[in-house]
């Protein structure tokens, strides 16, 4: 075994990094950094180049206040109090179609006079899936924000972690 270590290529260090995103561990990886291209006067090849780390992306403006969460809400339907409408399954939605599909839905239950929905996300991989994260973005966007009084978690016989009560609103209180 040589005793002079090589360094990785660029595609060796990116199936690396696909392979570390995957394990959970107590510090996050580094940003990958951002290796420039040659140029015509080059560093001689022992000097090691300069490194940016990478910017971080723009997170999205959101356009209001999001719904409340409510675990009254939760317990009384957990309990049988409150009944429940109607319900949509996003598994096997991509995030366009399922922000589709779930504006679809909601602006439907309202105008039915539905007050509970469930709405199932999923868990995702390891309990962190994109359409999980999204929902409660998406339900403080200003057109569904409207439509809610608020939101919770679902109980686990109606899919837990991966599942979400909706609550709207009266028909007759929208503005």
């Amino acid at each position: 075994m040589s005793k002079r270590k090589r360094e990785l290529t660029t595609d060796e260090k990116k199936l690396w990094r696909r392979v570390a995103e995957g394990v959970r561990t107590r510090k996050p990886l580094p940003p990958e950094p951002i290796e420039e291209a040659p140029t015509a006067a080059a560093a001689p090849a022992g000097a090691k180049r300069a490194v940016r780390p990478a910017p971080a992306a723009p997170k999205p403006a959101r356009t209001g206040a999001a719904p409340p969460a409510d675990r009254g809400g939760e317990k009384r339907v957990r309990r049988g109090r409150v009944e429940i409408g109607a319900s949509l399954d996003l598994h096997g939605h991509t995030l366009a179609t399922a922000r589709t599909a779930l504006g679809r839905f909601l602006h439907a239950a309202h105008a039915r006079g539905d007050r509970t929905v469930i709405v199932i996300t999923g868990i995702g991989r390891g309990g962190e899936g994109a359409l999980k994260r999204a929902l409660p973005e998406w339900l403080a966007e200003r057109d569904l924000r409207a439509l809610l009084s608020g939101y919770a978690q679902a109980h686990r016989g109606h899919g837990g972690a991966g599942a979400y009560y909706v609550f709207l609103k009266r028909a007759a209180t929208l503005d």
